[in-house]
């Protein structure tokens, strides 16, 4: 097979194309798309609770945390699910993965007065789940010291 290269007006072999290549556009979109479906169940947010802040050291979250959440207008509900208080352990031991030894993540909103969170935490206590821990927010160590301390007026 050979090629002239001579300047030759019939041969449109080596003419200029103006057609838009879309495959390297279609592989960078495939790309993205698949970045996104591997990071978007990452970034769920479970219930809008505000949580308060702590200073404490993180621990580290095993694969499938099972959340229970107290929201501000009092609802229980376990992960995104809404549940009864009343319900609330028999959930529990009705989950597949669930057992009395694993841990149990409780997350209340700022607004839900001492007494609710403590109500819910003697449920789980009576229905034989004692392994829990509260979540919040990580903090800065001065922030937290400046809203304990009491305000003070320099004269």
């Amino acid at each position: 097979m050979a090629v002239s290269l001579a300047d030759n007006d019939s041969d449109d072999e080596f003419a200029e194309s103006h057609e838009i290549n879309v495959t390297p556009f279609i592989d960078v979109m495939l790309v993205l798309l698949i970045i996104f479906m591997v990071a978007a169940p990452l970034s769920t947010v479970d219930l809008p609770i505000d949580l308060p802040t702590s200073t404490a050291t993180p621990t580290k979250k095993p694969d499938k945390p099972t959340y229970v959440s107290i929201k501000p207008d009092l609802a229980v509900a376990i992960g995104e699910n809404m549940v009864k208080r009343v319900d609330l352990v028999r959930t529990l031991d009705g989950m597949a993965d669930m057992g009395k030894d694993k841990f149990i993540f409780l997350r209340a909103d700022r607004a839900v007065p001492y007494g609710e969170l403590m109500d819910v935490l003697e449920m789980l206590r009576a229905g034989g789940y004692s392994k829990i821990k509260l979540v919040t927010l990580e903090g800065v160590p001065d922030a937290a010291a400046q809203q304990g301390a009491p305000a003070t007026a320099n004269p």
